[in-house]
């Protein structure tokens, strides 16, 4: 959300170390977001907490949105945002859907193979360039997603395959936001909160459970919580370069596992594990690859 706070990257390591840590910081906003959002899609339909969340993620963006509204009337790549919002909406439904049946952490293991998927995606969609190294890395990551999956008749679920859907199309979300990157981060930001709640607000009078006071509060949050996150983000971007902050993203599955084994007592199998350690390995090498080949 570059328009919103944005600054000048600081070269000095005082701004990289600030920046890590307000990345950390907004990776665990979405984490604890990502568990309040499986606590609450118990009880409430995915559309309503979709359309709740949306509602409470705008308020806090409406200051921005008054002053920069002008700028929002006129997108820049109108189908390719509209393509975007879409591909928003439905993951975030996707996610929500993925989280009823499987441990948070679980979910976030296939969410950790999105720099892999991307990285797939990106030469017949971007016409990038991918060595063998990185070709390699793919690869291997990818086994690490068999491992987590276990493609067996007996194993394999439909959440798992609801999960993996989502983290493709996160994936598809990143290659398209590299397309529209001169919207604006209050573009981008906007576009997406009102597409998502758009979304919600459809399903609404086919499934609505009325919130209690408290959950009322809590739906409203997760949107609050969401902006937050995007907020840090956004700084610690502004403060260092994007391939120091981006390996830190890992973090989330330890914080996911964590908040599982504390709320639900999920405690992670041996294959989400192993299957984890192999994607981060290959993550983490595409991610100094190429920071390698950009003479980072």
């Amino acid at each position: 959300m570059a328009a919103i706070g944005a600054q000048k990257v600081d070269g000095a390591e005082g701004g990289h170390s600030a920046g890590i840590l307000l990345f950390f910081l907004g990776m665990s906003l979405f984490t604890f977001n990502d568990a309040l959002g499986k606590w609450l899609v118990a009880d409430y339909t995915v559309g309503q907490v979709l359309l709740i969340r949306s509602i409470g993620a705008f308020i806090l963006l409406l200051p921005w949105v008054i002053r920069g509204f002008r700028s929002l009337l006129t997108p820049d790549q109108p189908w390719m945002n509209l393509l975007r919002v879409v591909l928003m909406a439905a993951e975030v439904a996707t996610f929500y859907f993925a989280v009823r049946g499987l441990p948070l952490a679980d979910v976030m293991t296939f969410y950790m193979a999105a720099p892999l998927i991307v990285t797939a995606l990106s030469v017949p969609l971007l016409g990038e360039k991918v060595g063998p190294r990185r070709w390699a890395a793919v690869l291997i990551g990818f086994v690490g997603v068999l491992i987590v999956l276990r493609p067996t008749g007996a194993a394999l679920s439909s959440s798992a395959l609801i999960a993996l859907l989502g983290a493709t199309l996160f994936s598809l979300i990143l290659i398209v936001t590299r397309r529209v990157r001169h919207t604006g981060g209050l573009g981008l930001i906007t576009y997406q909160i009102l597409g998502t709640g758009l979304a919600g607000a459809a399903t609404v009078p086919f499934a609505w459970v009325p919130p209690t006071g408290f959950d009322w509060a809590l739906l409203l949050g997760l949107g609050v919580v969401a902006m937050g996150a995007h907020l840090c983000m956004n700084k610690a971007l502004s403060l260092a370069p994007a391939a120091v902050v981006a390996p830190y993203q890992y973090s989330t599955i330890v914080i996911a596992a964590a908040l599982g084994w504390a709320i639900w007592g999920d405690v992670p199998t041996s294959q989400i594990i192993i299957g984890n350690l192999v994607i981060i390995a290959s993550g983490l090498f595409i991610y100094y690859r190429e920071r390698q080949l950009k003479g980072a």
